[in-house]
């Protein structure tokens, strides 16, 4: 137990100093604009939350193939390249640290949403039970493709791409999206992977994509500007995996060797038990991952503080509290009343729920 280490302690990483360990976690808001290209708006809202010691922008599909949702930004086009532009500037300007979430959804997408109308791809041809959202509504996910042995290094360059992109687009890090259901996840876990090729069968098979597509990140960015998202116990997307201890144990211990920025885990949720997961306790991972970790999962100022002090994570990732309180550090640093969050604002739509929740100097002018 170390008292004296809480929200507020500087954290190196790298050599990126963080002036806080209050992480703003990625946060699909589905408010890109046409091409799903960052605009203003954007730009407005992450600056905003620039006092984070880390922004973590929102998931962002590193090809047309990637997206499953509809305005949710891209990082694979020139267009998307300068929209971001807009929002890394904003938030520097500010003082900030950004970096940008490498994305593709894999099965969970739609015809509707894939170029040409094509079938998602995924390890195997199993549908997800659930709806995938487009742009006429909920419609029920359809049995994906299950992508050719030849095609999967075409996967890795486009997160290898994307990552140059996000470079361009003068991100300062990345953070590979291997979590909640989508592609690298759908490769780790034997409930979404029945391959029996190189990339699937036994846990180091599944576990390749992840450590192919780490490698070709590193590839572009110091490995300290690079981290990677598990969900170990989650169960979103219709996602299981008959021994996640060793699966991800072992995925966790495997990304030592990358002198990652930091390992980011999201914890299990309330429907993720109640949807009968297998939880994953962190202090599992801590015991295999040798680096910086990150935890997110409903977390209070007294839960983060708590889990620093005893020395079970090195960073904590807040999501909706980060949605309703733009300068969440300032409010926990005055231990002040926190705005609460608006579900029904939280994807798609304009500036209400989005831009419009007040700071608290705001709220004590009026």
């Amino acid at each position: 137990m170390n008292r004296s280490i809480n929200l507020f302690t500087p954290y190196q990483m790298g050599n990126l100093e963080l002036p806080n360990r209050i992480i703003m976690a990625p946060l699909t808001r589905q408010r890109a604009g046409e091409g799903n290209v960052p605009h203003e708006l954007n730009a407005e809202y992450y600056a905003q939350r620039a006092s984070a010691g880390l922004i973590i922008a929102e998931a962002t599909q590193v090809s047309p193939q990637g997206q499953g949702y509809p305005y949710t930004p891209g990082i694979h086009s020139a267009e998307q390249i300068a929209g971001w532009k807009l929002v890394t500037n904003a938030v520097h300007e500010q003082g900030g640290r950004i970096f940008l979430q490498l994305w593709h959804v894999g099965r969970v997408s739609h015809p509707d949403l894939q170029p040409d109308g094509a079938l998602p791809v995924a390890p195997s041809a199993i549908a997800a039970k659930g709806e995938a959202a487009t742009y006429e509504g909920m419609k029920p996910f359809v049995t994906p493709r299950a992508l050719e042995t030849w095609e999967i290094p075409e996967i890795v360059e486009q997160y290898r791409q994307g990552a140059a992109n996000a470079l361009a687009a003068g991100f300062d890090g990345v953070e590979i999206h291997a979590a909640n259901g989508y592609l690298i996840d759908q490769f780790l876990r034997d409930g979404t992977n029945q391959r029996t090729d190189n990339y699937g069968g036994s846990i180091e098979n599944r576990v390749r994509l992840l450590l192919e597509v780490t490698q070709a990140v590193i590839s572009v960015w110091d490995s300290k500007r690079v981290g990677v998202r598990l969900s170990p116990s989650g169960t979103f997307n219709d996602m299981h995996d008959s021994n996640p201890l060793e699966t991800f144990g072992y995925a966790a211990e495997a990304l030592n060797q990358f002198d990652l920025a930091y390992l980011h885990i999201y914890e299990a949720t309330e429907a993720d038990i109640r949807h009968g997961a297998t939880v994953v306790p962190t202090s599992h991972l801590r015991q295999r991952y040798q680096g910086t970790l990150m935890v997110n999962g409903d977390y209070t100022l007294a839960r983060g503080n708590a889990v620093l002090a005893k020395g079970e994570a090195d960073l904590v990732a807040f999501g909706r509290l980060f949605i309703a309180n733009p300068d969440l550090p300032r409010r926990f640093a005055l231990n002040a009343p926190l705005n609460q969050p608006d579900p029904s604002t939280f994807y798609g739509g304009g500036e209400q729920g989005y831009t419009d929740y007040p700071t608290l100097e705001m709220q004590q002018v009026h």
